[in-house]
């Protein structure tokens, strides 16, 4: 274990001593289930027999995986980094969809909706989860006005600190406009992503290459937008970039460019197959930072969605009408 270089890389985020200790712990004990590994090369398939191991034992708290995680972070062993990723995102995602449906369509319709429906436990496969998904939007299509279903899903169901935008209000107030704004967050996303590929970082869970820098500098819709009218039409990053560039295979893209880990694994195995209108949720995700900069939530479409069968995620978001004049 890399201890000193884990111990800095905590203590650099602010991270208190008590949590220091328990993410060194949970990390030694990692270690000493795989003695005959190196954790900074160890595969997925025996981290996923571990975590499995810490479900049967009832240990597989949040804490514990996202020490874990971060631990593979700062060796680098950067598979081992998503697929952890990919076991702890979906937390929280259902709930905030329950409480965003009741606020929505009442407490009626949220009852019909998630009655008898429960999560995997944390750290289940993605593979456990698409089930689960598959009957939560086949009960919202059936319950709800599609309208009303396509806007219950389309919230902020991440829960991503409005905060966290602070810094693009910001450049909207002082922007010549919308164009004008979307301009320049492109060229912020590209040197950024740049920066991380030029650390030999990953930006999020993709790994930047040159290639991927270039799909995103060539077209402004990936970690941005192009303005047409009175809409801001988006296009998904794929979640896997580097390897969706080079693949050939139309069903393998597809799963290449899904970012959902509730979702994903249907498009791969052909079972438990979950409708398109679950990639409302992704829109809602895509929308936020212009639900911040306008001030007020705004309306988002999905054009295409890998979940449908496209070979790609893309949006519109519609901008609200006092924005236009002078924009």
């Amino acid at each position: 274990m890399r201890k000193a270089e884990f111990e800095a890389y905590l203590r650099k985020r602010g991270f208190s001593d008590k949590v220091i200790k328990y993410s060194v712990g949970a990390v030694r004990e990692l270690e000493g289930t795989l003695t005959w590994k190196l954790l900074n090369t160890v595969a997925v398939a025996d981290l996923g027999v571990y975590i499995e191991s810490l479900i049967t034992r009832k240990r597989n708290s949040e804490r514990r995986l996202v020490a874990i995680a971060r631990y593979f972070h700062v060796v680098g062993n950067n598979p081992a980094y998503i697929y952890l990723v990919s076991l702890i995102g979906p937390r929280g995602i259902l709930p905030a969809l329950e409480k965003r449906v009741a606020s929505i369509a009442g407490e009626e319709a949220r009852a019909r909706v998630f009655q008898g429906i429960r999560e995997p436990q944390l750290g289940s496969p993605p593979e456990a989860w698409s089930g689960m998904t598959k009957r939560v939007v086949e009960r919202l299509e059936r319950q709800l006005p599609a309208p009303v279903c396509r806007k219950a899903l389309a919230g902020n169901l991440h829960r991503v600190p409005l905060s966290a935008f602070r810094e693009q209000k910001e450049l909207f107030a002082k922007s010549r406009g919308i164009d004008d704004f979307l301009k320049k967050i492109h060229e912020r996303s590209v040197a950024e992503i740049e920066s991380f590929m030029k650390a030999g970082r990953l930006w999020y869970e993709q790994e930047i290459t040159p290639e991927v820098l270039a799909l995103v500098r060539g077209n402004q819709e990936l970690l941005s937008g192009v303005r047409q009218g009175d809409r801001i039409y988006m296009t998904k990053i794929p979640y896997a970039p580097k390897d969706w560039l080079v693949e050939k295979d139309p069903l393998r893209r597809r799963y290449l460019a899904c970012h959902c880990p509730l979702a994903r694994e249907s498009i791969i195995s052909g079972r438990e197959r979950v409708s398109g209108t679950w990639c409302y949720c992704s829109a809602g995700f895509e929308k936020l930072l212009f639900d911040v900069v306008f001030g007020e939530e705004v309306e988002a479409e999905v054009l295409e969605s890998v979940l449908a069968g496209d070979g790609r995620c893309r949006f519109a978001i519609t901008i609200p009408e006092k924005y236009l004049k002078g924009r």
